[in-house]
């Protein structure tokens, strides 16, 4: 099996960090099996005879510990109970080991698809009949299948469902991650102003949704932060080491990452007066200025951004024209650089929205029809307009004008999706579910969908487990990407509770510092390992 690219030290020592996990792992899946017999064994004798108070047996992961542990164990820190394979450690944590092997599985995996030429690959084809047909095709199978009636009421409204309410937004993102993953596989280029009009509107849900819940919650806490880093950055920071790519190849994360950290600060400095509305201005008004300055202003991009080009530089191995290494964060980060600041001032400004609709629903109804009328022939003109003289432009022109106009088909779409009861009463649940999964889907795209065969490089082939039947074969490794897209979700989520708890501050940093130290030291282990044969050479 050949592999595409050099061993580095970071898959070497993820590796060697994986070995003890597996074996932890495998040890706590006999203990569970021993200890369940045994609790069988004893509820058939407790038939017959009695048991006494010694003999209580505690209940762990869906088994028993027979033999308590000692208050030195019990004290120890938990990476050395693991190290040194306490059974009630073992047994206390068994879901979470089973849950980090899987992951380790998951990543293997990535790395045999992508890195190996155990499978093979295909080239590229695109349809334009094809590709339109098989997104129309899953919109009526989902409107057939999951069509959902929500009956989730907002303050003071009778029976109304909100609108942009959550079940929305996630069918939103899903209706578009389907045509974005789609556009990568088929290599659909004419379709590429619609895919920068979708990630404007994944931007634009950051600072909605992120302002809706720490204006609402006002919950700036340390383990809150914490968990929204490691949603955005767990399995991103995991791909990037196995298979050797930069930060910036998933630039969607890096993305919303840096966008949900100006909110975050934006909303988090001075909170106290965040229930002003001159407050709220000003800070709006201020995120404006930082971003207008930094990317408008020419040498202000590079002066801020060239202390972080370690994490943010990348260039693609297979460019032929010469780029910086930050060209490519300047371009991706520019294009939607302010539509995150609208959707906070929508965000802010949805309860007064809303009061208006639900005033609306209540007016007579030769009012309302002539009013929403009104509404969605203006929405038509609007959406006509940048239609014909932005969307239509080429490429290159379409860019210059995209971080200026992406607020208007965003705003179209929110407005004719809102504009009667019965629209925000449904979605489609299909959509729902895969709008849930977006960052696993971007992301495992590129290795188990897609094939890249280096590091850095685009995704330019299609995996192929079925050659000569293109179909079949999209088929089934569209069912295995999404699979094990949805897989990945459930276990970030599981391995966040489990690593970031909320509320308890002390035990994050103390897992943190664990975390660094242990990557620091398998990481150094790795570079001896590298460096040996070297020195003995």
């Amino acid at each position: 099996m050949e592999n595409f690219g050099p061993i580095t030290p970071g898959q070497v020592s993820l590796l060697v960090g994986f070995v003890p996990v597996i074996v932890a792992w495998l040890y706590s899946e006999l203990l569970v099996r021993q200890n369940n017999s045994n609790a069988s064994e004893i509820s058939r004798c407790s038939d017959a005879d009695s048991v006494g108070n010694d003999s209580k047996i505690q209940l762990l992961e869906g088994g028993t510990s027979l033999t308590p542990p000692s208050e030195v164990r019990r004290s120890s820190p938990s990476f050395l109970r693991c190290l040194l394979m306490d059974k009630d450690f073992l047994l206390q944590n068994h879901s979470t080991l089973r849950s980090l092997t899987e992951f380790g599985a998951i990543l293997s995996l990535y790395y045999v698809c992508d890195r190996t030429n155990l499978f093979g690959e295909s080239d590229q084809y695109y349809s334009r009949d094809l590709f339109l047909f098989l997104y129309f095709l899953l919109i009526v199978v989902a409107a057939i299948t999951s069509l959902k009636k929500h009956q989730n009421q907002s303050p003071g409204s009778g029976k109304s469902v909100r609108y942009l309410n959550r079940d929305q937004t996630e069918e939103w993102k899903g209706l578009m991650q389907v045509l974005f993953v789609m556009y990568h596989y088929f290599g659909a280029l004419e379709t590429y102003n619609a895919i920068r009009t979708f990630i404007a509107a994944y931007v634009w849900m950051t600072g909605f949704g992120n302002f809706s819940y720490y204006y609402v919650r006002k919950d700036f806490s340390l383990s809150r932060f914490a968990q929204m880093m490691w949603r955005l950055n767990f399995f991103v920071a995991f791909c990037c080491i196995a298979l050797d790519n930069h930060y910036m190849f998933y630039y969607i994360c890096p993305m919303h990452t840096f966008f949900t950290l100006m909110v975050y600060c934006a909303l988090g400095l001075f909170n106290k007066y965040n229930k002003y509305g001159w407050a709220i201005a000003a800070k709006i008004g201020a995120c404006f200025l930082v971003i207008a300055v930094v990317w408008e202003v020419p040498g202000v991009f590079d002066f801020v951004w060239h202390p972080f080009a370690f994490l943010l530089g990348y260039s693609d191995p297979d460019e032929s024209e010469p780029h910086g290494p930050m060209d490519e964060w300047h371009y991706r980060s520019g294009l939607d650089r302010y539509i995150w600041i609208l959707g906070m001032i929508y965000a802010y400004y949805h309860p007064t929205v809303e009061r208006w609709m639900q005033k609306l629903e209540e007016t007579r109804v030769w009012l309302q029809m002539l009013i929403k009328a009104s509404i969605v022939a203006v929405c038509f003109v609007v959406g006509y307009l940048w239609y014909e003289y932005v969307f239509k432009l080429d490429r290159r022109t379409y860019i210059a004008y995209h971080p200026y106009t992406s607020w208007i088909p965003i705003t179209v779409y929110i407005v004719l999706r809102n504009i009667t009861q019965q629209f925000r009463n449904y979605t489609l649940a299909l959509f729902g579910w895969l709008g849930k999964i977006t960052l696993e889907t971007y992301i495992s795209q590129c290795h188990i969908w897609l094939r890249t065969g280096g590091p850095d490089k685009r995704a330019r082939k299609n995996l192929s487990l079925i050659p000569n039947y293109p179909m079949l074969n999209f088929l089934l490794t569209t069912a295995i990407y999404v699979t094990v897209a949805h897989r990945v979700f459930g276990l970030t989520n599981r391995l966040k509770m489990a690593f970031v708890p909320s509320g308890d501050d002390k035990r994050m940093l103390c897992n943190i510092v664990v975390a660094a130290i242990a990557a620091i030291v398998l990481y150094c282990f790795s570079l001896v390992v590298f460096n040996v044969p070297k020195m003995l050479a």
